[in-house]
């Protein structure tokens, strides 16, 4: 089985993909995870990339496109891929199906995380951290407690509303019409994401094994 974790940003596709991993021993596949861990090796591609970087562009498709097609080739995780954060246009999502079916292997199911966009935005701009404990907390939904106040908290600069906001934006206009070309093909299976953690969780688990 071959999924597709589905949602905008916040909508906490990381978190269960990480749980996947446990529950049903899957692969998750990241776009910035492959890049990063291409960038430690000392090969052509690590140094093209790193290039791209530092020049301030961004990464072709082409090279995602390779990245990608060596973790499908892989036996040891046919059929076991999550797949998050790709493909992010209607234009990738059909190069994943040709890449799939060159490794004779198939896309199962697009797991869609739905999120209030006013949730979203109280769940990334409320986002901090403590500089001695180094736990995240969330002003607004997990408060941080008093010995870490007396610290200087850390907020990332592109966590505030108005960054948010964009960025919702573009994934309205450029990632949501995914979601309808995924439905056309009976993929697509909402999860109420406004749960708990937890009950999200289990209700991801729930509808796989179903």
């Amino acid at each position: 089985m071959n999924i597709i974790i589905f949602g905008p940003p916040g909508a906490g596709k990381g978190t269960q993909s990480n749980f996947l991993k446990e529950d049903l021993k899957m692969t998750q596949i990241s776009t910035g995870d492959l890049l990063r861990n291409e960038l430690k090796k000392e090969s052509e591609l690590s140094k093209q990339i790193r290039n791209i970087i530092e020049s301030g562009k961004l990464v072709s498709d082409k090279i995602i496109y390779d990245l990608i097609e060596d973790k499908i080739s892989n036996k040891n995780i046919e059929n076991m891929m999550i797949f998050d954060g790709f493909p992010r246009n209607i234009e990738q999502a059909k190069n994943l199906e040709i890449m799939l079916k060159k490794h004779n292997q198939h896309l199962s199911k697009v797991l869609n995380l739905k999120v209030d966009y006013s949730v979203l935005i109280k769940r990334i701009s409320g986002r901090v951290s403590c500089p001695v404990c180094k736990n995240t907390f969330n002003e607004y939904f997990d408060p941080p407690p008093q010995k870490c106040r007396e610290n200087k908290l850390i907020k990332r600069s592109d966590d505030n509303e108005g960054t948010v906001k964009k960025r919702l934006e573009i994934y309205d206009k450029e990632t949501l019409p995914l979601l309808e070309y995924y439905k056309n093909q009976n993929k697509v299976l909402n999860i109420d994401a406004m749960k708990q953690i937890d009950e999200v969780r289990k209700e991801i688990r729930g509808v796989l094994k179903g």
